[in-house]
């Protein structure tokens, strides 16, 4: 391919590669639509920086407005210092919206050059390196911004931001600030502010060891302007300083509820009890505002009238998660009645173990559904592209077509589904009959028999027999949802060991009993999903060889996260021999998350890792397992995209450090 500027005046007949493949198709035959829609999967440097030296056709293309006008360094980390500069200073006055969320290893000075884009309309600098004075003159030089996204670090000082920063900031409509201490960091500059996306990740302890106070800091008592305000949105992580802070925040929502707010969503990990402020917030938004989006702590709504009294215009997002909301609750205050809720495009309802259930809260967990509550649901919001119904125990009836995977079919427009592993089994399992064997790829074994080592424990995808397609109502309910993207079977009883956002359970509960009757035919039917992208499995107790992992890794292409945890029984990793030959095919994984105890990360499963060229992110969560250090340093020098490896196993903490220390000389 030429690169000098003498070869891109030759023809694009006479270009070497189009000589060398007269007489068939061309890539560059191709019209420009389609050369286009090829070039926008193209990172943004290697299109600027490489692709657009090629020939005088490409250089034409690689500038055209709808490639050049929005440019995405987000994760991609082969994004250097010297070639962020180059980009800028090449196309920057082009560049209407750019996103460098969690560009970390960029240089304070790197992202300085954003100044040089002065036609930004929408910015993203979340997890860059950031100070007060960098900000100032960064925004002082962007007169045209309307979306903007920064974090608040400790030692922010909104008095060192420039009168002309002010000035751009008041043009602000959109803000997403990410709070590593108590501040209200640029909110008070925003006067124009019509959405609002906060989350607070403040620590309770500094790492000296002294306690944070929630109160602001000096100078950050500006009281925020909210008159415009259309979408508030609030993520809290554990601990008391977010919630303190937080509530000073919805102080200034309670004096005066904005006329046009239309969102109004606040995500908190366990309890955040309601103040004599947030419940005057709330009496407002009943009386004055009619919302398309809610979510608020489960401590807010749980024994309340609230929903009663809550106004909804054209609902697209609702969020009552882990909530005591009562099937008939459900119906009547938030479907009022089976009414029509076609706008409405996502619905959570994880851990609301009541929701499915008439209004006795006596409910136990062996007790079945109502269908006809889910019924109503399904046939009132018929275009829900979200719904999560896990963290719960929904069992199905036995009754004809009353199934949970049999009304869930009719949602045709779902793209995310996340159940608990119980809710897809066909039926519950008796006293006298042991655990469901798997339809696909059963293998008889006898009583304490071995598998012998380095022999195949299942049948092999490739041997040519033509299995029975299974009739379980859950290979039906995928077989309906083909376009399905994010799928997630979690067991009612799973708490993780390492939880992102809550507090970790030391003693899990075992798996729920109708659990035993979902194998590996119901993961293999999985692979059905062909556009699926991101897959979670936890607390599958009777996977025996996890052949419905290969099925998986051959026939879902798309898939890019994967998430495995405790799947069979407990203190045996029998799906070992499958996870290797899937991986071998999973060639765009980007995310692989394991949380097994007594889990071997030997050899064979990193030379089986290193099958995924793809891989960028790697976490292994093992309570009393082992690693060996030789195979994870050949796993780093094979797979060049990793950017993090978590391995939390049960190595001793002189492994751990002689496997860092080696990892980080490389």
């Amino acid at each position: 391919m030429a690169s000098s500027g003498e070869d891109m005046s030759n023809d694009d007949d006479s270009h070497p590669a189009a000589a060398g493949m007269a007489g068939s198709a061309h890539l560059l035959g191709f019209s420009d639509e389609i050369l286009l829609h090829i070039l926008n999967h193209v990172p943004s440097t290697d299109l600027i920086l490489n692709v657009r030296r090629t020939c005088r056709k490409l250089a034409t293309l690689c500038l055209d407005k709808s490639l050049i006008h929005t440019v995405l360094l987000q994760k991609d980390y082969q994004a250097s210092e010297d070639k962020v500069k180059r980009l800028v200073k090449e196309i920057g006055l082009e560049i209407q919206q750019l996103n460098m969320a969690g560009c970390y290893w960029l240089s304070g000075s790197t992202i300085e050059h954003v100044a040089r884009c002065r036609s930004l309309v929408k910015v993203n600098l979340s997890g860059c390196h950031l100070t007060s004075l960098r900000l100032s003159k960064m925004l002082s030089a962007l007169q045209n911004l309307r979306s903007l996204a920064i974090d608040v670090s400790p030692g922010f000082d909104a008095s060192q931001l420039s009168s002309e920063c002010k000035a751009t900031l008041s043009r602000v409509q959109e803000l997403k600030q990410t709070l590593f201490t108590p501040s209200y960091g640029v909110v008070p500059c925003c006067t124009s502010l019509e959405k609002l996306l906060l989350y607070f990740e403040i620590l309770d302890r500094t790492r000296e060891g002294a306690i944070l106070s929630g109160q602001l800091m000096v100078g950050q008592s500006n009281v925020p302007h909210y008159q415009n305000l259309r979408v508030f949105y609030a993520r809290l992580a554990p601990g008391y300083i977010n919630q303190e802070v937080v509530r000073l925040y919805l102080a200034v929502l309670s004096d005066r509820t904005p006329e046009n707010l239309h969102a109004f969503l606040i995500s908190v990990p366990g309890s955040f009890a309601e103040s004599g402020a947030t419940k005057n917030l709330l009496d407002s938004m009943a009386r004055n505002v009619a919302l398309d989006a809610l979510q608020l702590p489960k401590s807010w709504l749980n024994g309340s009238s609230l929903l009663q009294h809550m106004q909804f215009n054209k609902p697209f997002y609702f969020s009552f998660s882990r909530c005591t909301l009562s099937g008939g609750h459900l119906i009547q205050r938030v479907i009022n009645g089976g009414k029509d809720l076609r706008s409405l495009a996502s619905l959570n309802l994880s851990g609301c173990v009541h929701c499915l259930s008439p209004d006795s809260l006596l409910r136990k967990a062996e007790d079945d559904i109502d269908s006809s509550i889910l019924e109503t649901l399904v046939v009132s919001c018929c275009n829900l592209r979200h719904l999560n119904l896990s963290a719960a125990h929904h069992h199905s009836s036995e009754g004809l077509g009353r199934h949970l995977c049999q009304l869930l079919a009719r949602l045709r427009h779902l793209r995310s589904l996340s159940l608990p592993v119980c809710s897809i089994a066909d039926s519950a399992p008796r006293a006298d009959r042991a655990p469901a064997q798997p339809v696909m790829h059963a293998v008889p074994r006898g009583f304490g028999k071995k598998v012998r080592i380095g022999v195949q424990s299942y049948p092999s995808p490739f041997s040519g027999q033509t299995v029975p397609q299974p009739s379980s109502v859950f290979w039906s309910l995928l077989k309906n949802l083909p376009f399905l993207e994010h799928l997630e079977l979690i067991g009612s009883n799973f708490s993780s060991a390492m939880p992102r956002n809550e507090p970790a359970i030391r003693n899990s509960l075992p798996p729920c009993s109708r659990a035993q009757n979902v194998g590996d035919s119901e993961v293999a039917a999985i692979g059905q999903l062909a556009f699926l992208r991101h897959l979670t499995l936890a607390q599958l107790p009777s996977i025996l060889t996890g052949s419905g992992l290969v099925s998986i890794g051959l026939q879902c292409q798309q898939l890019q996260s994967l998430s495995l945890a405790n799947l069979g029984m407990m203190g045996k990793v029998v799906y070992m021999p499958a996870l290797s030959d899937m991986l071998q095919h999973c060639k765009r994984l980007k995310d692989l998350r394991l949380e097994q105890p007594y889990f071997s990360a030997n050899a064979q499963f990193f030379q089986a890792l290193g099958q995924c060229p793809s891989l960028q992110r790697l976490c292994l969560v093992s309570r009393s397992g082992t690693l060996q250090p030789d195979a994870v340093l050949a796993f780093m020098a094979r797979c060049l995209h990793v950017v993090v490896c978590h391995l939390f196993t049960g190595e001793s903490l002189a492994t751990c450090k002689s496997l860092q220390q080696s990892l980080l000389r490389r």
